[in-house]
């Protein structure tokens, strides 16, 4: 459909989570540099219907999270629609999402690099997003032959998505519980982060330790929610931006008269942000992972292997004999990471001095830190700094990065 004049395209995107929020700039910047569109857009949550505006207001085409009850609207405009959402699937309307076998995958290979051999899941039923990541990873679980056990909020075919989440605000205590059955160590995968938040709140009143215990990764690495976790959760980082600029993609071919080459696309993820959720290295031994998750809270403090060997019940030689058949190496060099990996956060968050940053990482001169730090990662911590800023200022593409 050739128009002599802007085309008009309205998004109806939520701006209420960081996925929505990355899409809408995607598409944005394919209008800027890829067609000459005027974009109409108004804040509105996941579950929104669809504005009276739009009925009223000459329109060319649609970017939507489309539900049921958002379709009939929707077709009565009689332009063309991309679907964003994905719940279910409408003939005529193609779709782009997030690519949930490679979330889960990326899920699983983070929690497994940590060395955890029994996986749980945690989701929303009937959440079709949800029930994808859930399949996906159980087939990972099962394939290494690792332990596996799921848990899954109550709920009903049809109903929105934020009574879903709602729901799981109120069910902490029958979550508690299954999470009190449980064996540690085990590494769960959460739907997104929101079910990751309800998780880490459900493991308080369980008494239970995260990381150590159970270590926890959700899915969205929306910042401002993993950050208000206790502990920080981590997360997997869809690549929201590509998938709103494949959509606006799709949507421009289909102005043109194209027909989109597939009805479903999926995006893969772009990365693991790993924070405190998953920051540990997961042991079957418990004395072992009692002293590392002494060192986790101490090393900072300047202990050495002495004070180390003062907490346990192990003799020096036994703990270094342990620490190297479990772990591959010293007790020492596992206070060393712990240092350095503080050193890295306080870099990338801070733009403190590493003068001002030695006595927060256990070190009294800064010049010991500096040879510590380029003998760990082979570089000085000021390279490291600027070429970490450097990297953040494009698409990230490594599976894993580390925050806080």
């Amino acid at each position: 459909m050739k128009t002599n004049h802007r085309p008009r395209i309205a998004l109806l995107v939520e701006v209420s989570r960081a996925y929505g929020r990355e899409m809408l700039r995607g598409i944005s910047l394919y209008a800027r540099t890829q067609a000459d569109w005027s974009l109409l857009h108004e804040e509105m949550t996941l579950d929104s219907g669809v504005p009276n505006w739009i009925s009223r207001t000459r329109v060319d085409g649609v970017i939507a999270r489309v539900d049921q009850h958002t379709i009939e609207p929707l077709r009565q405009l009689r332009v063309p629609v991309v679907d964003v959402r994905c719940n279910r699937k409408f003939t005529g309307v193609p779709q782009v999402e997030a690519d949930n076998q490679r979330v889960s995958q990326m899920a699983f290979e983070h929690l497994w690099e940590r060395g955890f051999r029994r996986f749980a899941f945690c989701g929303f039923r009937f959440a079709k997003y949800s029930d994808e990541r859930l399949a996906a990873f159980r087939e990972l679980v099962r394939a290494a032959k690792c332990e596996f056990t799921e848990y899954q909020s109550p709920g009903a075919p049809g109903v929105a998505l934020t009574e879903l989440e709602r729901a799981g605000v109120v069910e902490q205590e029958s979550l508690a519980q299954w999470l009190s059955t449980l064996k540690r160590p085990t590494g769960l995968f959460v739907c997104n982060d929101i079910r990751g938040q309800q998780v880490l709140n459900a493991c308080r009143i369980a008494n239970i330790a995260v990381p150590d215990d159970v270590g926890v990764i959700g899915v969205d690495d929306d910042d401002t929610l993993c950050s208000i976790c206790d502990p920080t959760l981590s997360s997997v980082r869809p690549d929201a931006e590509g998938a709103g600029y494949r959509a606006a993609e799709i949507l421009d071919g289909m102005l043109a008269g194209q027909k989109p080459a597939r009805d479903t696309e999926r995006i893969a993820p772009l990365s693991v942000t790993e924070r405190l959720s998953t920051k540990v290295v997961a042991v079957e031994d418990a004395e072992l992972a009692r002293v590392c998750r002494y060192i986790r809270h101490n090393a900072c403090s300047g202990i050495n292997v002495g004070d180390v060997v003062e907490i346990t019940s192990l003799s020096r030689r036994q703990l270094e004999r342990r620490f190297r058949d479990v772990l591959g190496h010293t007790p020492h060099h596992q206070i060393t990471m712990t240092q350095v990996a503080r050193v890295k956060q306080l870099l990338i968050d801070t733009d403190m001095t590493l003068e001002q940053i030695a006595p927060m990482a256990g070190y009294t001169h800064k010049e010991s830190l500096g040879a510590v730090f380029k003998r760990e990662t082979g570089q000085a911590p000021g390279e490291f700094r600027t070429e970490y800023r450097k990297a953040s200022t494009t698409q990230p593409t490594s599976v894993n990065q580390t925050e806080g």
